[in-house]
């Protein structure tokens, strides 16, 4: 998945985001600012998932999103 889709859509795909991944703050939500990386990384931090498995989870979450 490309970073600049990611961010292109982060406002209209925010709050789909913290529904999903409920640990995840506010905060945490809007400094990433679409970021696939940084998403990625705090589902792994939250949630305890592997790279691949937090990955596989981002992906699956824009294909259903876009």
């Amino acid at each position: 998945m490309n970073n600049d889709r990611i961010e292109g859509n982060w406002k209209q795909l925010k709050g789909k985001a913290q529904q999903k991944w409920g640990e995840l703050t506010d905060d945490d939500i809007d400094k990433m600012e679409g970021n696939r990386t940084e998403l990625v990384g705090k589902i792994q931090e939250r949630y305890g998932k592997s790279k691949d498995e937090a990955e596989k989870e981002v992906d699956e979450f824009m294909s259903s999103n876009s």
